[in-house]
C-alpha cells in the first residue's frame, strides 16, 4: 500500500510541478504527517525532490527529473483499455490519435497485460446513444474542440426553442460534454456560463482572438450541478389524473424517470375496477398533453381544465377517425389495454 502511494506521490509531482503538502495529503487521502513521511522516503531513494519555503512555497522534483516508471498491474491496464472511446473520440477528430495511442501503449505493455487489455475489449463495450435515436448531426464538433484547446473565442448562430429562434452569441468555449449520445457545449456568455446543444448550432466560427479560461472553472462540477438544477426546474406544473395501475406500472417505460417517479409516490390505492389517482409532473399543458396521450384510454386528465380539453378534443377527433366497435369494453370498466 505504501509503495503504491509513494509511486502516486512521485507521479502527482511529476504531472503538476509543485504542491504544498496539504495539497498532497488531500489529493492520495492521507494526512499531511504521512506526506511528510512519504517525502523523506522518496529523498532517501535517491528522488530529487526540494522543498521551497514560504506562502508559495511546496514540493517539487528538481532539474526537470522524470520518472520512467512503467510498471502497470492487470487491472489498470484493463481500465486504460475499457477506457477508450473511439465513437466520440472521432467525432471530436481525435479519432486516429487515439488508435495510435492505444497501439502505442499496447506496444510498451509486457505480453500478459497486452493480452489482459485485449480480454477487457472483447468483453465490454460502451454504445452511448439511447434506443431508437440516431447520432444528431454535429458537424461543427471538431472546430469547436479546437476552439476550446486553443482558447479562442467563438461567433455562432444556434437554433433555440423560444423566440427569436436564431440568435447569435460571441462565446468563449469551456469544454464539452457527451450526455446520452448528445453533445452539450459549456461556453462563457459575458459573464455568465451557459450550455448550449451542439446539434443546434447553425454556423460556426473560430475568432483569431483568445480568452483567459477560468483557473478555478471545474467543467465535471458545473455540469453535475447544471444536471441537477435542470431535472429540478423544468417540471414547472402538474397534472391531477385518474389512471388505471396497468398504465401506472406502464408509465416507467413511456415517460422520463422524474415524472414515473413522482407519479407513482404521490399515487393512491386502487379502487374495485383497479382505477386510481395520482399527480403527474409536467413541463407545461402541451407537453402534459403530449406525454399523457402516450396512456390512451387508461387516463382520465382532471386537472388542470386546459390540459383536459386538449385530452378531450384528441379523444374526440380519434374518435371520429376509429369508431367504435358495438362490442368494444367502455374505459370505466378498468380493463386493461396497455401492453409492453
Amino acid at each position: 500500500m505504501r509503495a503504491s502511494r509513494l509511486v502516486s506521490l512521485l507521479l502527482l509531482l511529476q504531472a503538476r510541478g509543485r504542491m504544498t503538502a496539504q495539497e498532497l495529503a488531500e489529493a492520495l487521502e492521507v494526512s499531511v504527517r504521512t506526506v511528510y513521511r512519504d517525502v523523506e522516503a522518496l529523498g532517501a531513494s535517491g528522488v530529487p525532490v526540494y522543498a521551497d519555503r514560504g506562502p508559495a512555497g511546496g514540493y517539487r522534483l528538481l532539474g526537470g527529473y522524470r520518472t520512467r516508471l512503467t510498471g502497470m498491474t492487470s487491472d489498470e491496464a484493463a481500465a486504460l483499455f475499457l477506457a477508450g472511446v473511439p465513437g466520440p473520440a472521432a467525432e471530436l477528430g481525435l479519432g486516429a490519435v487515439l488508435t495510435a495511442a492505444e497501439l502505442k501503449l499496447r506496444a510498451a505493455l509486457p505480453p500478459d497485460l497486452a493480452e489482459q487489455g485485449d480480454r477487457i475489449r472483447q468483453r465490454f463495450h460502451l454504445d452511448a446513444p439511447g434506443w431508437f435515436r440516431d447520432p444528431e448531426p454535429t458537424p461543427h464538433l471538431t472546430a469547436l474542440a479546437e476552439a476550446i484547446w486553443e482558447e479562442r473565442l467563438v461567433d455562432l448562430r444556434y437554433q433555440r426553442w423560444k423566440r427569436p429562434r436564431e440568435v447569435s452569441r460571441v462565446l468563449a468555449p469551456l469544454g464539452v460534454v457527451l450526455k446520452a449520445g448528445r453533445w452539450y457545449l459549456v461556453a462563457r456568455a459575458g459573464e455568465q456560463v451557459r450550455t448550449y446543444r451542439v446539434a443546434a448550432i447553425l454556423a460556426l466560427t473560430v475568432r483569431d482572438e483568445r480568452f483567459d479560461r477560468p483557473a478555478d472553472f471545474d467543467l465535471v462540477a458545473f455540469w453535475r450541478e447544471w444536471t441537477d438544477r435542470y431535472e429540478r426546474g423544468v417540471y414547472r406544473d402538474e397534472a391531477r389524473v385518474r389512471v388505471t395501475a396497468a398504465a401506472l406500472e406502464f408509465m416507467a417505460y413511456v415517460f422520463p424517470p422524474a415524472m414515473s417517479r413522482a407519479a407513482r409516490a404521490a399515487a393512491g390505492a386502487p379502487d374495485a375496477h383497479g382505477w386510481l389517482h395520482t399527480t403527474v409532473p409536467i413541463e407545461s399543458v402541451r407537453h402534459g398533453h403530449t406525454e399523457l396521450l402516450k396512456l390512451g384510454a387508461q387516463v382520465e386528465v382532471l386537472a388542470p381544465a386546459e390540459l383536459r380539453e386538449l385530452m378531450a378534443a384528441s379523444a374526440h377527433a380519434m374518435a371520429a377517425i376509429y369508431p367504435a366497435p358495438a362490442d368494444a369494453p367502455h374505459a370505466s370498466t378498468g380493463e386493461s389495454t396497455v401492453t409492453r
